[in-house]
């Protein structure tokens, strides 16, 4: 049999399996284009969030990172989640401590913490809000202090800070190590190739790529906006699984990465046969500490005010 027959094969048995087992599948936009297309829900953080408070499976199967598995437990406490691969983490999630984030805390006792998703539960725990990029500005508008500590992506928080000039926002050195590596230069070169493409932009990349984009949007917006824009070509700065779901929804336009494509490592380690060893084996299922899960859920309910 080919590899197209076992693709085949495997995403029949995992479909079988998550219907035996009152099982759902969440995938992110930045999966595999195999694991987009089994999943039964695909989307960004704040979409997956919702979801998983609200799906009525019994188990949830998380194709992402280890803090989306987290807050889907979170969120769904009673729910089993699984993680396919337990190796699959968020390095920007991990450049933040506990102890650092209260050392900042004692440095600044009149701020409110409003906490970027991608970070892990202890974290959310420590916070009083979090956010994802889509709602990032709506957060810290509405929180009830001038200072704000921002943690941990310092790209966000520089951006959330110039739609929201009036608090004063303590940025944390964290960063995305993929939107990071997007460049003035690369985008300036593909504009140069592509003149009448449109610019959008994640807002997790740099102020300087910031200032050039037509656009600075969430992944769910970046394909919302796609979807209606009357424009035919995109020059898009983001992770490349985004625009492989983006030309197979809209293969009559034409997306172009930022000069090279853009790969997160984590994101593309679920395979297919991960999902299936998952279902079958119960792995990884995740476990927070009761105390860490129910702070962290206050800070992720102030997140889920400003959808």
């Amino acid at each position: 049999m080919g590899e197209g027959g076992k693709m085949d094969d495997l995403t029949g048995q995992i479909k079988k399996l998550l219907a035996k087992k009152d099982a759902v599948l969440l995938a992110h936009n930045y999966q595999m284009s195999e694991v987009q297309l089994i999943a039964d829900h695909l989307g960004d953080s704040l979409e997956l969030s919702r979801l998983a408070a609200d799906v009525r499976n019994s188990v949830i199967v998380f194709a992402g990172v280890k803090f989306m598995a987290e807050t889907a437990k979170i969120l769904s406490p009673e729910k089993k989640v699984l993680l396919p691969r337990l190796d699959a983490g968020c390095p920007m999630a991990d450049m933040i401590t506990v102890e650092e984030l209260r050392w900042v805390k004692e440095q600044h006792p009149q701020a409110k913490v409003v906490t970027y998703i991608n970070s892990g539960a202890d974290i959310k725990a420590e916070s009083d809000a979090c956010c994802t990029s889509s709602n990032a500005a709506k957060v810290v508008a509405n929180i009830d202090a001038d200072e704000i500590i921002f943690v941990p992506d310092r790209n966000l928080g520089s951006y959330v800070q110039s739609i929201v000039p009036d608090k004063k926002i303590i940025l944390f050195e964290g960063y995305c190590y993929v939107h990071n590596r997007i460049k003035k230069d690369e985008i300036i070169e593909m504009k140069k190739l592509y003149p009448d493409a449109k610019i959008i932009v994640h807002p997790e990349v740099r102020s300087e790529v910031i200032e050039l984009a037509d656009e600075v949007l969430s992944t769910s917006g970046i394909l919302r906006y796609a979807s209606a824009s009357p424009a035919g070509e995109f020059i898009v700065a983001t992770e490349e699984g985004l625009l492989d779901r983006m030309r197979r929804e809209n293969p009559e336009k034409k997306f172009f990465p930022a000069l090279r494509p853009k790969i997160c490592q984590n994101m593309k380690r679920t395979t297919l046969k991960d999902i299936y060893l998952s279902l079958v084996q119960n792995r990884y299922e995740i476990e927070i500490d009761d105390e860490i899960s129910k702070k962290a859920l206050r800070s992720l309910n102030e997140m889920l005010k400003y959808v």
